[in-house]
């Protein structure tokens, strides 16, 4: 794949029967092997860490209201996960429970961990490209649309690729991807996309949440249409970006709930 970098992945090799809800041992349902692209971290090479010259424009001006909630969300953004925090802790051990209520986590560190689709044993050494704010989204999508984020943990729907992308590193990649598309960075947006983004976000503040779930949802359709399997990834994550511009400054849409891959979600 020509948009390849260094670094590792895992990919998950999916068995037909995928991951049962009921079953208390889930390492039997699926293999792990280790390849060579770059799938985390601020040396992504896909389309996340890549700024096109047609984004480059001159800044918009905000509402006061809209840059409170930049700040808010760039305070959120610039949060490392910790492994020594308490806070962090509990939110990683949330999500666990969230997404295998039968079955008890033995421990921060451990190899049920990779039953998500993290590179290792240890999830916080994967945090490193979206920061605790990945965590976040992550428990947000389970939370709020549980029967999603369940029908792609555990690869559920459509016609499944026999080696799939690794869930959780994934939704740290849809995190990274987002902050890079919308220059949440920046003091102000440079591309009108951002700055539509913020007018989403100024009524309501938990907008990227919202987005970070339409937009994962969205890739995994896009997965599926493609046929694609786990060296596609970036190609995937780069038509799921076009689609969600396309879809973000469409005219007629005033709220995130009215974009079209909105519908994908199911509560």
């Amino acid at each position: 794949m020509d948009d390849r970098g260094g670094g590792s992945f895992v990919a998950v090799r999916r068995i037909s029967q995928g991951l049962e809800r009921g079953n208390t041992c889930h390492s039997s349902s699926a293999e792990v092997v280790a390849g060579s692209a770059a799938w985390l971290g601020r040396g992504l090479s896909c389309v996340c860490a890549q700024r096109r010259e047609s984004d480059a424009r001159s800044s918009f001006d905000l509402t006061s209201a809209q840059e409170e909630c930049l700040l808010r969300l760039q305070n959120r953004i610039d949060i490392a996960y910790d492994s020594s925090i308490l806070e962090h802790q509990e939110a990683l051990r949330a999500l666990w429970n969230v997404a295998f209520p039968e079955e008890e986590l033995r421990g921060l560190i451990s190899e049920q961990w990779k039953e998500m689709g993290w590179q290792g044993k240890d999830p916080s050494t994967d945090f490193r490209g979206g920061g605790f704010i990945s965590l976040e989204n992550l428990l947000f999508f389970a939370r709020n649309f549980p029967k999603s984020f369940q029908d792609l943990l555990r690869k559920q729907e459509g016609d499944r690729s026999l080696w799939e992308y690794p869930f959780a590193v994934a939704g740290v990649n849809i995190t990274f991807m987002l902050i890079q598309m919308l220059d949440l960075e920046a003091v102000k947006p440079r591309t009108l996309v951002g700055a539509t983004f913020l007018k989403f976000l100024a009524e309501n503040d938990s907008a990227f949440d919202i987005l970070y779930c339409i937009t994962f949802k969205l890739m995994d359709h896009e997965w599926l249409a493609m046929r694609a399997s786990y060296m596609d990834f970036n190609t995937v994550m780069k038509a799921t970006r076009r689609q969600l511009e396309k879809e973000l400054l469409a005219e007629d849409i005033s709220r995130l709930e009215e974009l079209p891959s909105y519908g994908l979600l199911n509560q």
